[in-house]
């Protein structure tokens, strides 16, 4: 007879491993909550029942930490940072669900969820019971008995792995899984700060186990040791025994196993689907019916569409008044709401044209393109579909052919140029290049449903599969089935079958038009929608004219940057290997680290990593660099293979083939401030603070000798707007005056004239003046300074004292935030704070400097973008050759036809000085020259 099977879920370790699963792409639902942790607790729960059909679970708890272990060693898990914000709300609303599914739940004050569960299991074996220990959780490898096993979920859905006694042995070299607590003794564990022995790691650990077999037998033959390591060992026995009591799970917790209340039934189904309703799940309840195998609940009926007597669906009964013997194929989709969808594949002369007239009678359609690649440049038409009803949609198929293409698509350029019919898409800015490969202009309003979510919650993820799932509890096709995982062997969309094609296409039509619905009305309940319609929505064509028309590249230029380039890195390297006394691998952290901290000794604490290496990153070594050479010059090797990697050599890859341009693309839905980024390539974070970096901006050039390269700059645009949002006068009229804010500022916290105005103490004040906008400690200013700590903090109090207004507007701005959740910038753009009141100091803390800066970054932000879309109507309206290029934060870029140089240098300034009015006036500085870096 099989025996009867108990599963023990050690909560927080799946809680934990679930929310850092998600951690590059957290879960943040609509509320602007992270759901990741319970989302990646409820993943493995329901993945155990679903997969493994037990016949008892329960979920074990710590609560309020190990006293016996604690008392033991008062440092035990001292060192563990402090619990996400996230998991903290997450906990008690997993125990709500498990309550609703019926689950026990056990915790024991002081103890932890590997005592309760090694207590139950030990205590289920006797009762005739096989118990499995759901937990990634190495420590519980000591329980594993012939009836106790470990059940490791693996990350990222790939299965599980059990582990029995063979499984154990083979792990930790060990003849009895008991031995496991002496090899945790041995080599410690960081992660809860048990000491173990000085100098013993995993393989040490294993190697003492199979020659001694125990903590006790190690140390009582410790003659066998030679060297340090037998020092180290017999100075540190006491630390060594109390590390394996500190390693020992406790198996007598005050918890008895009666097999009747860990026995599984179905849960309170109503009750946790309103949780999940809440939280914003929307497949978890389907995976919640399928792991209880109800999966009968969940099946749809679909309606059937009217057919002819040969199977086929009548589109044109749809589309016209009178009936026709034309038919078409047509592909069905049904909805979790088991709503029919009807999307219809147009294949003929005639039918194309009826679809013109019905989408010319309408005032706003969702269109969608199909494509042979994701850039949208180089990409050839596949198909396009259409939908202005929800449920229903048309899709007409591209041939290969280019000039059949071009004939198809211009059949239905009196749409997509129409002025008074609105476009709705999902990152229509792609297809508005894409279309304009075929030389049509996308005109009249658009609804980009990216960009609205981008502004109802910008912290959440914007692509259509998620927006779906959690506005329309709806999951679409995912193009993966259609054409494969990307990699080389991803096939192309033209060769999927029509009918596929229409399914998947009209859907995301379908799909994106139902969202404007939602977002429409949501835009106006969070104040964004004149945000919308008057900048990021103009914004969009903007940008997509920009991308289309690409920069020049000087790729000579680069290939001689790129030999100077090499040997810089080379001089580099040898003066580091000198003051090194050797050579070694300048790109390892494992090498770099030993040689800086131990041979050098260049600290007397270094910094660690959280797997125990000594940290070599940036910011640790900026603060080292004053005071050594070496780390000044690994700094500058660092940055100058940086450049070579990410510009010099990469740039002219990104060479578009057949416009021999530079085409980056820009992300309008990325930053919470507002900020655009920019991509493929990145042109935006080309360092300028080096000469080598700056160097790298010569390489963009004008497109011939017609024209110039031509930049424009707001000069100190964030201070002016923080200091006309504080209202601060002292700042504001050294503004109207055409002072030097840095200077002025300088003379004011140093209260001297300002004629004598040294030039360290005017780097400082500059480093003050932009540092409070980032809300800049005592201890960052120093880093940043050649103050000290104490210094720096005098002159952030005098700068204060200074400048009353400015304080009391930071005040004001966090007070704000903590009320209401958000901060807003001028044009009223949120940054939603979640952390703004947490009680982690740290998390709280970032929050409120975000509180701060979000405002002043984003109206900046903003104010260039609406600079971006007067200037770009002008050189439209007026028919100018000069085109604008490129965006870089507070500086546009134009290629500028040199006989309208000055009429449009006149022009771009005055857009600029006059996109918005503050009480201080904007200035605006312009150069020109033969590339880029010449025209600063």
């Amino acid at each position: 007879m099989a025996k009867k099977r108990l599963f023990l879920l050690d909560a927080y370790a799946l809680i934990f491993r679930g929310y850092y699963a998600f951690i590059k792409n957290p879960r943040i639902n609509s509320k602007g909550m992270d759901t990741s942790a319970i989302m990646g607790f409820m993943n493995s729960l329901l993945d155990v029942i679903k997969r493994e059909n037990p016949d008892h679970l329960a979920v074990c708890f710590d609560k309020e930490g190990s006293v016996a272990r604690t008392e033991m060693f008062a440092d035990y898990k001292a060192n563990r940072d402090e619990t996400p914000e996230a998991i903290r709300i997450a906990v008690p609303i997993i125990q709500e669900i498990i309550t609703a599914m019926h689950i026990p739940c056990i915790e024991k004050a002081g103890y932890e969820a590997d005592d309760i569960i090694g207590t139950l299991a030990k205590q289920a074996e006797k009762a005739g019971y096989e118990t499995y220990m759901v937990t990634p959780d190495k420590d519980y490898a000591q329980l594993v008995s012939e009836n106790i096993f470990m059940y490791r979920p693996a990350r990222m859905g790939n299965g599980i792995e059990i582990w029995g006694i063979p499984e154990v042995q083979k792990k930790f070299g060990v003849e009895n899984p008991e031995q496991v607590i002496d090899f945790l003794g041995m080599m410690g564990d960081a992660v809860d700060n048990i000491p173990g022995l000085p100098g013993v790691g995993e393989k040490t650990a294993i190697k003492f186990i199979q020659q001694f077999g125990s903590m006790e037998n190690l140390l009582a033959n410790t003659d066998q040791l030679k060297g340090k390591m037998k020092e180290k060992v017999e100075e540190n026995k006491e630390q060594g025994l109390l590390s394996k009591e500190l390693a020992r799970i406790i198996l007598d917790v005050p918890v008895e196993f009666h097999e009747e209340n860990f026995e599984m039934c179905d849960p309170d189904f109503e009750k946790v689907n309103e949780i999940f309703q809440e939280l914003e799940f929307r497949r978890m309840a389907e995976n919640l019916m399928k792991a209880y195998k109800k999966d009968e609940t969940l099946q749809a009926a679909a309606g059937t569409p009217a057919t002819n007597e040969n199977g086929q669906t009548n589109l044109f009964a749809d589309l016209t008044d009178n009936a026709t013997t034309e038919t078409i194929t047509t592909s069905g989709y049904i909805t979790a709401e088991t709503h029919s969808h009807f999307y219809q594949s147009i294949t003929t002369k005639l039918g194309r044209q009826l679809l013109l007239q019905k989408l010319m009678l309408q005032k706003t359609v969702c269109f969608d393109t199909e494509t042979t690649s994701i850039k949208s440049l180089e990409a050839q038409l596949v198909g396009i579909a259409f939908s202005w009803e929800a449920g229903k949609g048309y899709y007409v198929a591209i041939p290969e052919n280019q000039e059949e293409t071009q004939h198809i698509v211009n059949e239905f350029k009196p749409f997509f140029e129409s002025e008074e019919i609105e476009k709705i898409g999902q990152n229509l800015k792609y297809d508005i290049k894409v279309l304009s490969n075929y030389n049509i202009d996308v005109k009249g309003p658009i609804f980009d449903t990216m960009i609205a979510h981008y502004l109802i919650n910008p912290d959440m993820r914007h692509n259509m599969d998620v927006l779906a799932e959690t506005y329309l509890n709806y999951q679409p096709i995912s193009i993966e089935t259609l054409i494969g995982k990307k990699g080389k062997n991803q096939k192309s969309m033209r060769t999927v079958e029509v009918e596929k094609q229409t399914e998947y296409a009209v859907e995301d039509a379908d799909v994106t038009f139902q969202l404007k619905q939602v977002f429409a009305p949501e835009l106006e309940n969070r104040n964004a929608k004149n945000l919308f319609e008057n900048v990021e929505a103009p914004l969009v064509k903007v940008l997509a004219d920009m991308e289309i028309e690409g920069i020049n590249v000087d790729e000579i230029f680069l290939g001689t940057l790129s030999k100077a380039l090499t040997i810089d890195i080379a001089e580099l390297e040898k003066s580091i290997f000198e003051q090194a006394g050797e050579e070694f691998n300048l790109s390892s952290p494992k090498q770099l680290g030993p040689i800086l901290f131990e041979k050098l000794k260049l600290v007397d604490k270094p910094k660690k990593t959280k797997t125990g290496q000594y940290s070599t990153a940036e910011d640790v070594l900026s603060y080292l660099a004053k005071d050594h050479k070496i780390i000044e010059d690994i700094l500058n090797w660092r940055s100058l293979n940086k450049l070579q990697s990410t510009y010099v050599e990469a740039l002219p890859k990104e060479v578009n083939p057949k416009t021999g341009r530079i085409h980056t693309i820009y992300s309008q839905a990325v930053a919470a401030t507002g900020r655009l980024s920019s991509n493929n390539p990145n042109l935006q974070n080309i360092p300028i603070r080096t000469e080598r970096g700056r160097q790298v901006r010569k390489a963009f050039i004008p497109r011939n000798d017609d024209f110039t390269i031509l930049a424009a700059d707001y000069s100190q645009i964030e201070l002016r707007i923080i200091a006309a949002l504080s209202e601060e006068e002292t700042m504001i009229n050294a503004f109207k005056h055409g002072e030097d804010i840095h200077a002025s500022t300088a003379a004011k916290v140093f209260k001297v004239p300002l004629e004598e105005v040294t030039r360290e103490q005017r780097s400082n004040a500059k480093t003050v003046n932009f540092g409070i906008i980032y809300g800049v400690s005592a201890f960052g200013l120093s880093n940043q300074t050649t103050l000290n700590r104490t210094e720096a903090k005098e002159l952030i109090d005098t700068y204060y004292e200074t400048y009353p207004k400015l304080k009391a507007y930071i005040s004001k701005q966090v007070h704000f935030a903590q009320d209401n959740g958000y901060v807003e910038t001028i044009l009223g753009r949120r940054r939603y704070l979640a952390d703004i009141n947490s009680r982690n100091q740290t998390v709280r803390g970032a929050a409120e400097r975000n509180a701060v800066n979000a405002p002043i970054q984003g109206s900046a932000a903003d104010i260039i973008k609406l600079a971006m879309i007067n200037i770009h109507k002008k050189l439209k309206e007026e028919n100018y050759q000069t085109k604008m290029l490129l965006q870089v934060h507070d500086e546009l870029v134009f290629d500028t036809y040199k006989p309208e140089l000055e009429k449009v240098k006149a022009m771009i300034k005055h857009e600029m000085e006059n996109a918005y009015k503050l009480s201080i006036p904007l200035d605006v500085e312009i150069g020109t020259g033969n590339d880029w870096l010449t025209a600063h």
